[in-house]
């Protein structure tokens, strides 16, 4: 059982917040981040469902619709994986096939993960997969600062391994570099990257500040403009987890 911990934070005022973007931007920061929202897909089709509050009546719909984005997300980052070259027999003759050489360790924060990693995972087959358990709670009676508290992991090591780290909203950024820091205590990996479908400014800002100059890469669906007092993504499409498969006590 992995040691219970808990992540508290909340936003500093806005100066002090630009104030530390732009220390940020004198470091070696080399997080990069792929935003399919700018590009032309049926990832958008989904997106749309997602977000519509009359779709949002079918839970079933809602899952399917993170998987598939899962599915597309996977694709996409398959083709910057590294490869090899298998030779395969066929009924016919032989061939050279290009395969991915990675060792994958696929990663999830549950509730919310679980569709979308199922959409990874029908991509990367062959991946080991990891399981962490994380929640966040709110620090104050107003509802408005938020703390992450994980007390659950069950995955193998990362040590060398290409980690891909997927949790369907990246708000604040504390659930993802909760698990970030717990995998990573597992051992370093070759390689990191984040998969999300909808992220804020803050959550990237998050997530930027706790991979420091790791080498990561940061895909998401979407990335919306911020989030309500709550800490809630707005316009975003409200709680994944309670979409998905009913509301939590």
């Amino acid at each position: 059982m992995q040691k219970k911990t808990t992540i508290f934070y909340g936003f500093l005022p806005e100066n002090n917040y630009f104030c530390r973007l732009k220390n940020l931007t004198k470091q070696l920061l080399r997080m990069e981040v792929i935003n399919f929202a700018e590009q032309n897909s049926v990832m958008n089709v989904y997106m749309a469902e997602l977000r519509d509050k009359s779709y949002q009546r079918n839970r079933l719909l809602f899952r399917n619709n993170i998987e598939r984005i899962g599915v597309l997300m996977a694709y996409e980052l398959s083709k910057t994986l590294n490869f090899k070259p298998k030779t395969v027999t066929t009924p016919l003759g032989t061939l050279d096939i290009p395969i991915v050489k990675d060792e994958l360790l696929l990663a999830t924060v549950l509730r919310a993960g679980l569709p979308f990693h199922e959409g990874f995972l029908r991509v990367f087959d062959h991946a080991e997969n990891g399981f962490i358990s994380a929640y966040r709670m709110y620090t104050n009676r107003e509802h408005t600062e938020v703390g992450i508290h994980t007390e659950y992991l069950a995955a193998p090591s990362a040590k060398g391994k290409t980690l891909v780290i997927v949790d369907p909203m990246l708000a604040t950024g504390g659930s993802m570099a909760a698990a970030y820091g717990a995998l990573l205590a597992t051992g370093k990996p070759a390689k990191v990257h984040i998969a999300c479908v909808i992220a804020t400014p803050e959550g990237i800002d998050m997530m930027r500040q706790a991979v420091g100059d790791a080498d990561v890469t940061l895909w998401c669906a979407a990335v919306d403009p911020g989030m309500n007092a709550q800490k809630y993504i707005v316009p975003g499409f409200g709680d994944c987890g309670d979409l998905c498969y009913g509301e939590k006590l």
